[in-house]
């Protein structure tokens, strides 16, 4: 199947500046050499600790970050080669619903203005029109349309990211980008919000990129799931084959720390040591500095995404391929 979105080579960097010029003394690097795609219809999970790069590779994706190198393409087009007209177009078509519905809604516009601004945005169809599509994406998301004419501090976390939801999906998008879309809500919300962006999904024909650093909501949502350690993919697989066998050092120690109803069952991580500077990486494997089965060939060269379906940047996979 054609993907619908396309990553090659994505790479982000942010200037470390120093001096009394605060000229670049080095480079952060979000995102390295990033490469994914995602077919129409399915959703690609996105794992990672905080800092690893997931929300920076979301917003590359929507064009709200420069790329350092790579490319990014979306339904055949090339975002960077696009004129300013169709990126415009194009934005319909991709939207993010933002990780914190407190802070990304305007205190001083109502609930119906906010979902409504895409539409003047774009002038989609008549004042009647827009109304009725309000009014349509409100009732699709679970809001009574009577409340429009509301303000946001008068809604609880999980109506306020009804709203954020409502507001990318009044668009008709085809992408949608999810950064931590249930992290800053209670957990008896997040089962609500997580079971309706399925049911939007099927009812709309949706494709997510689902960022999370929680792997049960991962393993809950995701069609196939990315593994992402300091800007670097390091694992990639259906959802399935990965939950079911890790490969990656790092995605094992992960699956070890999700909370076991026994704590006597639990697997202490096996981790040591500090993560790295994202700054100044070490060379060769960038995990190895914490990885319980580093040898000396990690220390020369940072291994390739190696296997076939199930993928895995580590020099314990190739040895296994060849016993």
């Amino acid at each position: 199947m054609t993907a619908l979105l396309s990553m090659e080579e994505v790479s982000v960097h942010y200037p470390v500046k120093g001096g009394v010029l605060r000229r670049p003394t080095s480079w952060v690097k979000a995102v390295d050499e990033v490469t994914l795609s995602i077919a129409p219809g399915e959703t690609l999970g996105l794992v990672g600790e905080s800092g690893c790069g997931k929300s920076t590779l979301g917003r590359a994706v929507l064009g709200l970050r420069d790329l350092a190198k790579g490319r990014i393409t979306f339904d055949g087009q090339e975002l960077k080669n696009l004129s300013a007209l169709d990126t415009r177009a194009l934005r319909r078509d991709m939207q993010l619903i933002f990780q914190d519905p407190y802070a990304s809604l305007d205190p001083h516009a109502t609930i119906g203005a906010t979902i409504r601004a895409g539409l003047d945005i774009h002038r989609i169809g008549s004042r009647a029109e827009r109304a009725e599509r309000v009014t349509e994406t409100m009732r699709q998301v679970g809001l009574d349309p009577s409340l429009a004419d509301r303000y946001p501090h008068e809604f609880s976390g999980g109506m306020r990211q009804r709203v954020v939801m409502a507001r990318a999906l009044v668009l008709r998008p085809r992408l949608v980008v999810c950064d931590e879309p249930t992290s800053a809500l209670d957990v008896s919300i997040q089962s609500q919000i997580l079971n309706l962006l399925k049911d939007l999904q099927d009812e709309l024909g949706l494709t997510y990129l689902f960022i999370s650093h929680n792997l049960a909501v991962v393993e809950h949502m995701a069609d196939r799931v990315a593994v992402m350690y300091l800007g670097r993919i390091v694992e990639v697989a259906p959802r399935a084959a990965l939950f079911a066998a890790p490969r990656h050092p790092y995605t094992q120690a992960l699956m070890q720390a999700i909370p076991q109803p026994d704590p006597a069952r639990r697997t202490p991580p096996p981790l040591t040591g500090d993560i790295p500077s994202p700054d100044d990486l070490p060379q060769g494997c960038r995990f190895r500095g914490r990885c319980p089965y580093a040898m000396a060939r990690c220390a020369e060269a940072e291994p390739p995404l190696l296997g076939r379906e199930h993928r895995a940047a580590c020099w314990l996979v190739e040895e296994e391929s060849t016993r």
